[in-house]
């Protein structure tokens, strides 16, 4: 009787095997599928949302989001970003206006003196600050606060930001330079690009 009843539970297990395979379409269920039963669903992070200038975090509500980035190579030109605008010489409707240092020194000590009081200036160098801007044009921006303008040397990575008429915040950083190294440079005769970043409150302009 044991042996009759295992047979039969044999017989009727073959057969729904063979209904299974017969009539389930081969899609319908996978290897993969039956893996994937019982695990728990991985929980991804939402990807981070872009800030202004692609700043790390927000800048604090009141306050304009920059980032200066200098030169590096004969073809990464500087980027100077402004509350998400990207080399522009004058933002609309503030009393802000953006230059980059270029090969017409007299054009940019012009640019800087006829600027009005409230203007915040910002710089970068590409090929080649120390030979293209003439001392006259070094002294005025000297004037307004740069310490390294003076030290700048062949193809050196210069960024500097600067106020006319107000005073900067203090924990911001205004300027950075890198100098030609044949041994560190990351192009064939050009430094590294460097940058600085951060927030102006709005109410300093």
């Amino acid at each position: 009787l044991r042996l009759f009843g295992f047979l039969l539970t044999s017989l009727a297990a073959w057969y729904l095997g063979y209904f299974v395979a017969a009539h389930v379409p081969q899609n319908t269920v996978s290897i993969a599928a039956l893996q994937e039963i019982g695990k728990k669903p991985v929980l991804r992070p939402p990807a981070p949302k872009r800030q202004k200038c692609d700043l790390w975090s927000p800048c604090p509500p009141g306050n304009f989001a920059y980032r200066i980035l200098s030169g590096g190579g004969k073809q990464r030109r500087p980027t100077i970003c402004f509350e998400d605008k990207e080399n522009v010489m004058c933002v609309p409707g503030i009393t802000i206006c953006v230059i980059d240092s270029t090969d017409h020194s007299r054009e940019m000590m012009d640019f800087i003196r006829k600027a009005p009081e409230g203007t915040l200036l910002l710089m970068a160098t590409h090929d080649d600050g120390s030979t293209r801007l003439k001392d006259d044009t070094k002294k005025l921006v000297e004037e307004l606060g740069s310490k390294e303008i003076k030290n700048i040397k062949f193809r050196s990575s210069w960024v500097f930001i600067a106020a006319k008429g107000f005073k900067l915040p203090d924990n911001i950083q205004k300027e950075k330079i890198n100098h030609s190294d044949q041994t560190k440079n990351r192009y064939k005769g050009w430094p590294a690009e460097i940058q600085i970043e951060g927030c102006i409150p709005r109410n300093l302009i």
